[in-house]
């Protein structure tokens, strides 16, 4: 008979292999500095302060770079909310808090980066640019119910794909300092990813089936975060219109990585309602 476990006892036995992944993300990730990737000499002041107030003609960007910069920040900056989803599944002690604190960190940090860009190079309006801030934290973000594994499947798909929009920014090549900025937001993401994937593998190793039905239903119900830009419209049809991220390749670029990885399409160590959960999924895909 196929083995299951509680979220509270997957908690508990997966907590070891927490610590380890943990222990390898901090001394893999780049300790790199926000403040090292934003030219300060290119900043003046702003009306209030005896200068300049913010007029379109003072941005160098594209379009589709300032609209991925800010997708970027809004979705960095409503990091509390993200943090409060999160540490809902998660024990609040041992490795599994210590990761949540460097996750959040981590994210601070792309909103720091990214926020200081925008402002220093008065690539977008600052003032339409904090008010969706505000809108957008105060609409915040609520994740919909799930089990632990659910959960970190589901986060590791989303850091594949903040990965994909960020090296899809990158690959514009407009401006060498925003494709710099937007590969290490993608190299954070693509580290947040592969702790996610290592937790799962892991998983897999204590309740096969559970964990390839986990897998199936988040696929299923995935969609990324999605923030209201300046002017009313969603990111994710602007996004798409503008190939930074597309859910149409979803398939491509986010899942099969990430299914390749946990040897789905060969595993022999599934029940029947693994077998299940792995035909669905093929033909979701």
């Amino acid at each position: 008979m196929p083995i299951e476990k509680n979220d509270s006892q997957l908690l508990s036995e997966l907590a070891p292999v927490v610590d380890e992944n943990l222990t390898r993300h901090l001394a893999e990730a780049d300790g790199w500095q926000p403040h090292d990737l934003v030219p300060w000499d290119q900043g003046k002041n702003f009306a209030f302060m005896g200068g300049t107030d913010w007029s379109a003609d003072q941005s160098t960007l594209s379009d589709v770079e300032a609209l991925a910069l800010t997708v970027g920040v809004l979705v960095a900056d409503n990091v509390p909310a993200y943090h409060r989803e999160i540490a809902k599944h998660l024990a609040q002690v041992g490795p599994w808090w210590r990761w949540v604190g460097r996750w959040t960190a981590e994210e601070n940090r792309h909103s720091i980066v990214l926020r200081n860009y925008l402002m220093v190079t008065r690539a977008v309006d600052p003032v339409a640019l904090e008010r969706a801030r505000m809108d957008e934290m105060v609409r915040g973000y609520a994740m919909p119910p799930m089990h632990l594994i659910e959960m970190l499947a589901n986060s590791a798909f989303e850091e594949k794909a903040a990965a994909v929009r960020h090296h899809n920014t990158a690959a514009l090549g407009e401006d060498p300092l925003v494709a710099v900025i937007a590969e290490r937001l993608a190299a954070d993401d693509e580290l947040q990813s592969l702790f996610y994937r290592n937790i799962v593998e892991a998983a897999f190793e204590l309740v096969p089936d559970q964990t390839m039905r986990a897998i199936a239903s988040r696929i299923a119900a995935f969609d990324v975060p999605s923030v209201a830009l300046p002017g009313g419209t969603d990111s994710t049809a602007v996004l798409a219109e503008a190939g930074i991220y597309d859910p149409a390749q979803q398939g491509e670029k986010v899942f099969a990585p990430l299914l390749r990885s946990w040897n789905i399409a060969d595993r022999t160590d599934l029940g029947s309602e693994g077998e299940k959960a792995r035909d669905e999924l093929s033909a979701l895909l």
